[in-house]
């Protein structure tokens, strides 16, 4: 039988990148920059998480001698700043020097992956590792740590309280992105700036800075789900190569909630269970495994063939995405 107990869970666990990396698309939308750099993104939060965590625990010499404080702050922090690196390196390019927004985030994506499993690569040289990967254990328990009481509750701890910390901060994101975006003046001004960025520069709103933080800040969230993938979803185990197509998802799903982020909660959950639904599918037949596999990316040429095609003004894309804006050609 069918165990929604344990599915949910899992679909949780998987959808938490998809709902960081979409939340912060969104905010870069929302500004009028179309980031295909996100999958890249991901790829160096993740890395730069695994390196702050292996020189820590390094370092400690051992588990019992870490802080558990700083065993969570240094690799979060050298994700946040790594992708945020990241994030100022593409304004520079398509902000300040007006560079296509497609291929600069094309090539971010590459050079993110690429940037991931060179020091991914040369950390597993240095631990002299067996197989192809390296695991910070010590780091990943801080990370997957749930509340203790949650085994204590049966069916309802599992669903809801089994998660480690950063499952709650991405759903708390997500909803006060959505919060800033529809019920602040600076969320009117940021979707100002992505609608018709010559009338909100003669509003006297700062095109570049709006465009700056907003793409920055998308950045820095879409970072955090490569270090969720990596410290609590693999239990801190990084193999080159191993985030798969996740980052382009979150870029789908961005289309698929309608550039909302509260939405993308619910989304990301459905995508995340839709991703993982063969697993729990009770057939031995590989090549029926293989089609429910197709489930996510179905689905997301069904809702882009429907967002499409529908002409409402809420379910289309901020009018500016993708386009420089000159200001001499206002």
């Amino acid at each position: 039988m069918f165990d929604i107990v344990s599915f949910i869970p899992r679909a949780v666990m998987q959808s938490i990148p998809l709902l960081l990396g979409s939340t912060g698309e969104t905010l870069t939308e929302k500004s009028g920059n179309l980031n295909l750099g996100i999958p890249g993104v991901m790829y160096v939060g993740g890395i730069c998480g695994v390196i702050g965590a292996f020189l820590y625990e390094q370092s400690a010499g051992s588990a019992s001698a870490m802080n558990p404080v700083l065993g969570v702050l240094i690799p979060l922090l050298a994700c946040l700043i790594g992708s945020l690196l990241m994030g100022l390196l593409y304004c520079f390019l398509t902000v300040t020097l007006r560079a296509n927004q497609n291929v600069t985030g094309l090539a971010m994506t590459t050079f993110g992956v690429g940037f991931g499993n060179f020091f991914g690569g040369s950390l597993i040289k240095l631990t002299d590792s067996e197989v192809s990967s390296i695991a910070l254990s010590a780091t990943s328990a801080f990370f997957s740590k749930s509340l203790p009481f949650a085994d204590k509750l049966g069916w309802f701890g599992k669903i809801f309280l089994s998660y480690g910390f950063l499952t709650y901060v991405a759903i708390v994101i997500a909803f006060f992105s959505a919060h800033l975006l529809s019920r602040t003046r600076t969320g009117l001004n940021l979707r100002a700036v992505g609608e018709n960025p010559a009338t909100a520069d003669a509003a006297g709103i700062n095109i570049t800075r709006y465009k700056y933080v907003a793409t920055c800040a998308g950045c820095m969230i879409a970072g955090l789900g490569g270090l969720y993938y990596v410290m609590d979803y693999a239990c801190g185990v990084w193999s080159n190569d191993a985030f798969g197509d996740r980052g382009w998802l979150a870029i789908a799903l961005v289309i698929f909630t309608i550039w909302r982020p509260n939405i993308s909660v619910f989304a990301s959950i459905l995508f995340g269970g839709l991703y993982i639904f063969y697993l729990f599918i009770p057939t031995s037949n590989l090549a029926v495994k293989e089609l429910y596999k197709m489930l996510p990316y179905v689905v997301t040429i069904i809702v882009l063939v429907v967002v499409s095609m529908r002409r409402s003004r809420e379910s289309q894309p901020p009018a500016n995405l993708g386009l420089p804006y000159f200001r001499e050609e206002r």
